[in-house]
């Protein structure tokens, strides 16, 4: 039986091991060479498919699927540029919802679901919609959509064996048992290992000092992202948001850290953008 266990581990292991393999030089790709529009193609279709994990997940919960206002509010947050606009949709969505429950048979189960529909537009779209932003900023937009993105599973490789060999102290026992302040520490090392070289090299004008500073601060928003997103899976009593990505679940098991990492790094270089410092 140990056998057994440890074979299925191996095969988890590999399977997350040639996922990567598969998808990095993909988004490597079409983060830095790939036409402006194919950034927003890919962003909106993984977008598509995290929402419709999310969805399962809010179905556990007794709150029904959440149908086509999400999906068309989602699509409408990323591919508008004016920010008011993307207020009016998000609060659209919010009164909408709220005055679709008064319709519901069970009152309890629309109001969560409308609030469900509401956090999932925010969660999933609104920071997706930072992805676009980034790649549209010139060839160094290019480069910080890709540390944004990278960051993170960096990040995640080494709190994952790490925290296998070594974790003892549990991070969040209730939320995700699983996790260790170990692990975590070994995520944030790992990510300023990447980040420093990473910025060094692709961004140069960016101080080493800011770049510590702000890998730090990515870093850290994506274990949060990590953990709420365990919290939504536990609070539904599921494993994995989907099945699409061997080893990994789903699509949003994949990318929970980095939908709080995008709007930190997002508004570093907003800020840079607009203060010139």
């Amino acid at each position: 039986r140990r056998f057994r266990g440890n074979d299925r581990r191996l095969t988890g292991q590999m399977k997350r091991v040639l996922t990567a393999l598969v998808l990095f030089p993909l988004v490597t790709y079409v983060v830095l060479w790939s036409p402006p529009w194919t950034v927003l193609a890919v962003t909106t279709l993984v977008a598509l498919l995290c929402f419709y994990e999310y969805s399962g997940i809010a179905a556990a919960y007794q709150a029904g699927k959440l149908g086509p206002l999400g999906y068309g509010a989602g699509l409408l947050i990323l591919v508008l540029r004016g920010d008011g606009y993307v207020v009016l949709t998000v609060v659209a969505v919010a009164l909408i919802a709220f005055s679709l429950a008064l319709g519901a048979d069970d009152l309890r189960a629309g109001i969560l679901r409308a609030a469900f529909l509401l956090l999932g537009v925010v969660y999933v779209f609104g920071c997706w919609r930072f992805a676009p932003l980034l790649g549209e900023r010139s060839q160094t937009g290019r480069y910080w959509l890709l540390y944004a993105l990278v960051l993170n599973w960096i990040g995640d490789i080494g709190a994952y064996y790490v925290g296998r060999a070594l974790g003892r102290h549990k991070l969040a026992p209730v939320v995700s048992p699983g996790k260790s302040w170990e692990g975590s520490a070994a995520s944030l090392a790992a990510s300023l290992i990447f980040g420093f070289f990473f910025l060094h090299w692709a961004i140069p004008a960016v101080p080493p000092a800011v770049a510590l500073a702000l890998t730090t601060v990515a870093n850290v928003a994506g274990q949060f992202g990590d953990l709420c997103e365990s919290a939504l899976k536990r609070g539904a009593g599921v494993k994995d948001s989907g099945t699409l990505l061997p080893g990994h679940g789903g699509w949003l098991d994949r990318v929970d850290s980095t939908l709080f990492t995008l709007p930190v790094v997002y508004l570093y270089v907003a800020y840079v953008a607009a203060h010139g410092t």
